[in-house]
């Protein structure tokens, strides 16, 4: 995040809150599994195959598509060269719709593939290297950063930037809560509010000056 300028970290910000409103939906609607936080599914899936493995499919399988929708996020990622932010995320909101045309059918498995897919894909938006820069749909590194960051500050270290992992973490949070509110209240409407949300960011980034 530090080494963004505030335009790029507002855009972050605003895409880990459209991340965790999708993971609050998909949670609420898939049992308490997870479709962006595949640390949590990985613990269910060990949990599972050490007392039920007859409980073990569910974890396995969000597992195998947020990985394929990293790798897919990724291949776009490379062929859109310089405009792989607005070509990520115009995946995302692609298979964002897919998800939201799956509830309205009454298809879960369409709706779930469609989430997790799109949550792993996301993740692409942000690279350096090749790597990950910015994780938008997990916030461990985030907040080991930022307790990092804390403790140069109160060290008396100069220490700049840290506070926007904070950020970062509280837009998750924000946006979570606002997904769990709406799936209560909205049931049928929530994924296509995060698909034009997806869409309006997928704008928001054709704005931003192009990367190498």
């Amino acid at each position: 995040m530090i080494h963004y300028d505030r335009n790029r970290r507002r855009f972050a910000i605003a895409l880990a809150a459209m991340a965790g409103f999708v993971d609050a939906v998909g949670f609420l609607s898939a049992d308490g599994y997870f479709v962006s936080f595949m640390s949590g599914n990985t613990t269910r899936l060990g949990v599972a195959l050490g007392t039920g493995p007859s409980t073990a499919l569910m974890p396995l399988v969000l597992i195998a598509g947020f990985v394929g929708g990293v790798a897919l996020g990724a291949l776009v990622s490379r062929r859109a060269g310089t405009f792989r932010k607005p070509a990520v995320v115009a995946l995302v909101t692609t298979l964002l719709l897919a998800a939201a045309t799956g509830r309205a059918l009454g298809l879960p498995a369409v709706m779930l593939c469609g989430l997790v897919m799109a949550m792993g894909a996301l993740n692409n938006t942000f690279q350096r290297g090749g790597e990950v820069a910015v994780g938008l749909t997990y916030m461990t590194g985030a907040l080991v950063k930022l307790g990092q960051g804390l403790a140069a500050h109160l060290a008396g270290e100069r220490a700049t930037g840290w506070t926007s992992w904070a950020q970062l973490w509280s837009g998750l949070l924000a946006g979570a809560v606002l997904g769990a509110f709406l799936q209560d209240r909205l049931p049928q409407g929530c994924l296509w509010i995060a698909a034009a949300w997806s869409a309006l960011m997928a704008g928001i980034a054709f704005r931003l000056p192009a990367e190498s």
